[in-house]
């Protein structure tokens, strides 16, 4: 184990895709536990303004984070996907070390 906990946030299109992605990391063990809800985005996209309708994922991992961020790549259908990566500096004691035996 890498010793570091990550949060990482990722949008998707929809159900199905959320459900998809989720199913295999969890599987894979390359994250500990996700969290999804929907959300309106709006943002730039091709220098105009865009929005959707997508679910945003909370993924919280013990996993070396390059190795999720490819992953979650090769999974993806958007041509840019939002990975967002965060180091996890404090939490609970409990909880981190669930996540570094449950991942990674």
């Amino acid at each position: 184990m890498n010793g570091r906990s990550w949060l990482v946030l990722v949008t998707v299109p929809d159900k199905k895709t959320q459900k998809n992605l989720t199913s295999v990391l969890l599987k894979e063990r390359l994250a500990t536990c996700i969290s999804a809800f929907p959300v309106l985005s709006r943002y730039r996209w091709q220098g105009k303004i865009a929005q959707a309708k997508e679910h945003q994922l909370l993924i919280k991992t013990s996993t070396p984070v390059e190795k999720l961020k490819k992953r979650i790549s090769e999974l993806h259908p958007y041509e840019v996907p939002e990975i967002l990566a965060f180091k996890i500096g404090e939490g609970s004691a409990n909880y981190l070390a669930w996540m570094r035996r449950e991942s990674g």
